[in-house]
């Protein structure tokens, strides 16, 4: 296939894949664009861990994806403020393997629909859907996970307002080497001052930040970041 062919197909699946992000965006009722800002703030970090060309490409890619599930899934519960129902966590827990399915729907390869169906995987094990823990989720999963947080903290939601970048910086801190790979963090820590990295959060209007729950830490997390 000649070059020019090649890129102008490769422009065409690009175009397609944020199409696919910013209609994500809308049902998640983001006010700004995420999926796209995660893919920049994940692209970001792969660079500073050296990753080839086309793992970075897929990674960008499966940002774009990584909600297609939920949009297929079409659940009230998540503009809903507060935490979810254990009815609803698992039902909510079946998204990554449906946006897998959507992702190779949408002709993505193989990397790119295991990327999104790993986006939720913890380094603790406590992640989902299959419980992956520390190496054996692979490095841009875990790059994902930690640029899909952090962007949708820092974005308001239906069920509360954005944080500041502090407050975001210190929940992903907090959960180092419980959701999040401690080195992801600490390069996370280290990034230079990407525009995609600035809060929305409006001043004076951050929400509070409620004392961990000893019986459900996620509980807590997953009503911030659903």
């Amino acid at each position: 296939m000649p070059t020019r062919e090649l890129t102008q197909n490769n422009r065409a699946a690009h175009d397609a894949y944020v199409q696919l992000a910013s209609a994500a965006d809308r049902f998640e009722q983001y006010a700004n664009p995420h999926a796209v800002r995660i893919a920049k703030i994940a692209d970001a970090l792969a660079e500073m861990f050296h990753l080839a060309a086309h793992d970075r490409k897929a990674l960008r890619t499966a940002a774009y994806m990584h909600d297609l599930g939920e949009v297929a899934m079409e659940r009230d519960y998540l503009q809903r403020a507060g935490p979810l129902t254990p009815e609803e966590r698992v039902d909510l827990a079946r998204h990554p393997v449906i946006g897998e399915q959507e992702a190779a729907r949408a002709s993505a390869d193989r990397a790119v629909q295991l990327l999104v169906r790993w986006h939720h995987e913890w380094w603790n094990g406590g992640g989902y859907p299959d419980a992956l823990r520390q190496n054996e989720i692979p490095l841009a999963a875990r790059i994902l996970r930690l640029a899909d947080s952090y962007a949708a903290l820092t974005d308001a939601r239906p069920f509360r307002p954005a944080f500041t970048e502090t407050q975001a910086r210190e929940q992903i801190i907090e959960r180092a080497a419980i959701e999040f790979d401690p080195a992801v963090v600490t390069a996370f820590l280290a990034l230079p001052n990407l525009a995609e990295l600035k809060s929305f959060a409006k001043t004076g209007d951050e929400p509070l930040i409620p004392a961990p729950s000893v019986d459900d830490n996620w509980t807590i997390f997953s009503s911030f970041t659903k």
